[in-house]
């Protein structure tokens, strides 16, 4: 877990510099904080433009997956948030396998929670369609 966010900080640390040697080339005079204001806006705005289209065609007939999409982003941030807090605070180990087990915990319980419910909403269409004639 430690070698991937260090490799991780490695490559954050590179396209920083990156950047601020291009910010230097073109001789623009933006700050730090300018550079980051431009740079996650415009990384903000490209993950728009790819997921907007997605959701939109699926929130037709599919809120279960945007749901799931959601929901499971915010789980990995959520473990590796843990993970990196239990580093930071010495409070435990931070291990890439619990992050894992936390993501596959989850998606076993969405699993059994999406096929129950499929079960329960093809009962409810059975009993209205046998209650209609």
């Amino acid at each position: 877990m430690e070698s991937i966010l260090e490799t991780l900080m490695v490559m954050i640390a590179k396209s920083h510099s990156y950047i601020l040697s291009l910010n230097d080339a073109y001789e623009k005079n933006f700050s730090d904080k300018e550079l980051h204001f431009l740079v996650i806006g415009l990384i903000g705005m490209a993950l728009v433009l790819v997921i907007y289209p997605l959701f939109k065609i699926l929130s037709r007939n599919h809120v279960l997956v945007i749901v799931f999409i959601y929901v499971f982003s915010l789980i990995l941030v959520l473990t590796f948030a843990i993970e990196i807090g239990q580093w930071y605070s010495g409070s435990g180990t931070m291990d890439f396998d619990d992050v894992v087990f936390g993501v596959v915990g989850f998606l076993l319980m969405f699993v059994v929670f999406a096929v129950v419910r499929e079960i329960i909403l093809a009962v409810w269409r059975f009993i209205k369609k046998v209650t209609k004639r």
